[in-house]
């Protein structure tokens, strides 16, 4: 599961995504939650940054709230659901980060972890997304991550992580093409154990209201 992340750093976001709208304004991110509105990479002949509402809501939905429910999509099962299968062809998109937050169950107590990779302050993961209008006509653009089994690393903290893109990976993602069954198996497979790194942070990351600089920082030893 992925079910928080962080964008808290902007400085050279658009080179580092290649992206063409260069005007659109960024703001430092800690503590992205569920349901709030961030900036996503989509490509419709070049790579532009667009707002969207993470948690999908799908085309078809009576009402949005069901996108509460679809902040995440499997990569296992993500080519043969039919709610995440037809996105696949058109509907690809990048979700930047620099980094992102899972808690680790240890007997009653629960220790969040901010996890990023080595050697790149910015990412990108591989998510879906949608667009719905509701009954005034009002179009909303959506998102979910998906999201695979732990690598060796972050098994460690839990049994799943969101799809991190390998750079060389990304244009490939959001291109147009249709991607074959090993094309997905290659994309959407667990990232290196040995590109990643993670700390113990503050408790209080839970508050998504919290979205401040200090939830990022280190707590006790790094790995």
């Amino acid at each position: 599961m992925c079910g928080r992340f962080a964008l808290a750093a902007v400085s050279g976001f658009y080179s580092r995504f290649h992206v063409s709208n260069v005007d659109f304004r960024l703001d430092p991110r800690y503590n992205i939650a569920p349901t709030q509105t961030v900036p996503v990479i989509v490509n419709g002949g070049e790579n532009k940054v667009v707002p969207m509402r993470w948690g999908l809501i799908p085309v078809w939905a009576k009402a949005e709230d069901i996108g509460d429910r679809l902040i995440n999509a499997r990569a296992e099962t993500v080519a043969t659901k039919p709610i995440f299968k037809r996105l696949l062809g058109s509907r690809r998109c990048i979700v930047p980060t620099t980094g992102f937050y899972e808690w680790k169950k240890e007997g009653s107590s629960k220790t969040p972890y901010y996890i990023r990779t080595k050697g790149e302050e910015l990412f990108g993961l591989a998510g879906l997304y949608d667009r719905w209008r509701d009954k005034e006509g009002n179009e909303t653009l959506s998102f979910t991550i998906i999201t695979t089994e732990a690598n060796s690393f972050m098994s460690k903290i839990h049994n799943r992580m969101p799809v991190i893109l390998r750079e060389e990976h990304e244009p490939f993602w959001l291109g147009k093409d249709a991607l074959t069954e090993k094309q997905l198996r290659r994309v959407l497979s667990p990232y290196p154990s040995s590109g990643m790194r993670a700390h113990e942070v503050m408790k209080a990351v839970g508050n998504p209201k919290l979205d401040r600089p200090e939830v990022t920082r280190p707590l006790g030893k790094q790995s």
